[in-house]
């Protein structure tokens, strides 16, 4: 059998369990692929410091990073990825045939031999509320679905992961649903309406990037989801989408009214990456920076 490629640091991950405590207030979680690596780093550290959110939303990697967040399983996410991302029932052709798309969700929700097993009466523990940011694709519109409101949580998780043009829609009740990240990359403003006073929002390019516009995806968008003219819109709209909400974190950080982690350095890391020691670094780098964060958090949310 061949040696799939694994993070060579993966045994010196931290493990165990976040405890009952709940911190008031929101986690918000952008996506990214496989930059969500960064996010899974950050709420290892925050676990292991007692951090755990009242609510959390989660659009696309965020959600997943969301799920064992919620669960409070330090280190299953990370462990995922660096132990897994060359395992084709994880990303690859076992992944397409089976799950229609490029992220193997049946084995990620699974019980994988090597990562301990999801805790699903946690995970539905009404004591913590967990939104999952998915787009809908008559409507084009994001839409928040939440964990114990009756939908399938993990299938509402599949859906906001499931990435346009490389995969399929995902139904729930009747609805195709993709990516989150299609309408709303950063879903801040979902936690700011709700009235939570103190939100922390993990973003996971650093904080000067901002999207281009190309013009080649957007006759792609028009094309690919021709019977679907709302979702083809909010698609070509989501670059300045995404570059508005950038500079308005950037302001509502400044003002004190969210605290906001970022990468402490440019990414380079593809949507799909593949080398095993960036996403390594990566992961440490997320893990660094929350523990960087630690004092100015604390003060931010015992104020």
């Amino acid at each position: 059998m061949k040696k799939i490629q694994v993070y060579s640091g993966i045994g010196a991950l931290p493990s165990g369990s976040a405890s009952d405590n709940i911190t008031e207030g929101c986690m918000v979680l952008e996506g990214g692929a496989f930059r969500g690596v960064y996010t899974s780093g950050v709420l290892d550290a925050l676990m292991e410091e007692d951090i755990n959110m009242r609510c959390t939303v989660g659009v696309s990697a965020g959600a997943l990073n969301g799920v064992n967040y919620v669960t409070g399983q330090i280190g299953r996410s990370g462990r995922i990825n660096l132990r897994y991302r060359h395992d084709s029932r994880y990303v690859g052709a076992k992944a397409i045939r089976r799950n229609k798309g490029i992220i193997g969700f049946d084995f990620v929700f699974g019980d994988m031999d090597r990562v301990p097993h999801l805790d699903k009466k946690r995970f539905m523990d009404r004591s913590r509320q967990f939104y999952i940011v998915v787009t809908n694709l008559k409507t084009g519109r994001t839409e928040y679905l939440e964990k114990n409101s009756g939908i399938p949580p993990l299938r509402a998780v599949r859906a906001s992961a499931s990435m346009p043009f490389v995969s399929k829609p995902v139904i729930i009740n009747g609805t195709p649903y993709l990516d989150g990240g299609c309408s709303c990359k950063i879903p801040y403003q979902f936690a700011i309406d709700k009235g939570f006073d103190k939100i922390i929002v993990i973003k996971t390019r650093y904080a000067e990037f901002r999207k281009p516009v190309s013009t080649r995806q957007l006759r792609a968008e028009n094309i690919v989801y021709r019977n679907y003219s709302q979702f083809a819109k909010a698609l070509i709209n989501s670059n300045a989408d995404y570059n508005r909400q950038c500079d308005e974190l950037e302001k509502l950080a400044d003002e004190g009214r969210i605290f906001l982690i970022t990468p402490s350095e440019a990414i380079d890391i593809s949507r799909l990456e593949g080398d095993m020691e960036k996403l390594g670094h990566l992961y440490h780098m997320g893990y660094n920076d929350a523990k960087a964060n630690l004092p100015a958090l604390r003060e931010y949310l015992s104020r």
